[in-house]
């Protein structure tokens, strides 16, 4: 008695034989298969063509996912850009703290940024330096990276009017010296929230942090 033949070994006759269905052309009109959207069979042909349209739309969708991200790159950086130049720009530490302040509205929708800075020698209390406490000033040095949440010290719960549903909060540090903290409040809980990327909110607080250092250290 022969042995039967199971699918392996269809699979392997036919990849030994790539023209056997040269030979016996009209199978391929005669082979039905499963519908891969729905019931019922459909052609071997027009299986390929399903799986080739099906192809075609996932490597669709992922073009415009990388134009998408190519454009929403192309506007961030023209963002910091403007920024940059404000800051540069900016002829003093209250032009500075407007500029920052104007930039968050527009850009972002983020009104009412606070930034604060440790009064010093050169720079009495006043609207942006502040007499802070030390236990403020070692949670500012302490921050590795921004502050995403709520209102982490009643501190900063004291610089707005209003407290916020969530906030940034991210250090002000040149070389290792930690001088200041800038303060972004939202309305909306899921705005900043522990956990999140904070790569552009770092990249703020460098540039922000460098532009302040020529009038701070």
């Amino acid at each position: 008695m022969e042995d039967s033949i199971n699918e392996n070994d269809i699979k392997l006759y036919l990849k030994a034989h790539p023209d056997f269905f040269e030979s016996h052309a009209h199978l391929l009109a005669e082979l039905f298969l499963p519908s891969p959207h729905g019931k019922g069979t459909i052609s071997l042909a027009e299986r390929q063509q399903i799986a080739q349209r099906d192809k075609i739309r996932v490597l669709e969708s992922r073009f415009t996912e990388l134009i998408l991200t190519a454009e929403e790159n192309e506007a961030t950086a023209n963002k910091v850009h403007e920024l940059t130049l404000g800051l540069l720009f900016a002829k003093d530490v209250p032009a500075l703290h407007a500029h920052l302040v104007e930039f968050l509205a527009t850009h972002f929708q983020l009104p009412n940024a606070r930034l604060r800075l440790w009064e010093n020698e050169s720079h009495t209390a006043d609207d942006i330096f502040i007499t802070a406490e030390d236990s403020l000033k070692n949670w500012a040095k302490d921050l590795s990276q921004p502050y995403c949440g709520t209102l982490p010290t009643m501190d900063i719960a004291g610089w707005f009017t209003e407290s916020p549903a969530s906030l940034a909060v991210i250090p002000m540090r040149y070389q290792d010296v930690t001088f200041g903290l800038l303060a972004i409040p939202s309305e909306q809980r899921s705005r900043f929230y522990a956990g999140m990327g904070t790569l552009f909110l770092n990249r703020i607080g460098e540039l922000v942090s460098a532009s302040l250092a020529r009038y701070i250290i």
